[in-house]
C-alpha cells in the first residue's frame, strides 16, 4: 500500500517563505515522478511543480515559477516544495502527488497516488 504524508503547512504573511515536505512509503521511490498540487474549496486540483527520477526535469506552474522549488531526496524518500515570497493568492491546500512512470505530467488524472494534503494560509 502506497502512503504520501505531507507537513510543513501552516499560516504565514505575505512575503514569508515555507517549505512543505512529503515522505513516501510502499514504493520505490526513485521510480515514481512526483508533483505538487493545490486546491481550494470548490475549485479544480491544480498543477504546482513536477519532478523526474532524478530530478534532472522540473516543471513548475506560471503562478509559481521563480517563487516555488521543488526537490526530492531519493535516499529518504522525500520531495519537497519550497515556497518562497509567498502571497495571499498561495493560499490552498497543497498535496502530494506520484505517479508510476517516466513523464511528468500536469493533469491531476496522470497521478495515481496522493497525500491527505496540507493546508497553506497566507495572510496579507
Amino acid at each position: 500500500q502506497v502512503q504520501l504524508v505531507e507537513s510543513g503547512g501552516g499560516l504565514v504573511q505575505a512575503g514569508d517563505s515555507l517549505r512543505l515536505s512529503c515522505v513516501v512509503s510502499g514504493r520505490t521511490f526513485s521510480r515514481l515522478v512526483m508533483g505538487w498540487f493545490r486546491q481550494a474549496p470548490g475549485k479544480e486540483r491544480e498543477f504546482v511543480a513536477g519532478i523526474s527520477w532524478s530530478s534532472s526535469t522540473t516543471y513548475y506552474a506560471d503562478s509559481v515559477k521563480g517563487r516555488f522549488i521543488i526537490s526530492r531526496d531519493n535516499a529518504k524518500n522525500t520531495v519537497s516544495l519550497q515556497m518562497n515570497s509567498l502571497k495571499p493568492e498561495d493560499t490552498f491546500v497543497y498535496y502530494c502527488a506520484a505517479r508510476d512512470g517516466s513523464r511528468i505530467y500536469s493533469k491531476r488524472t496522470e497521478y495515481d497516488y496522493w497525500g491527505q494534503g496540507t493546508q497553506v494560509t497566507v495572510s496579507s
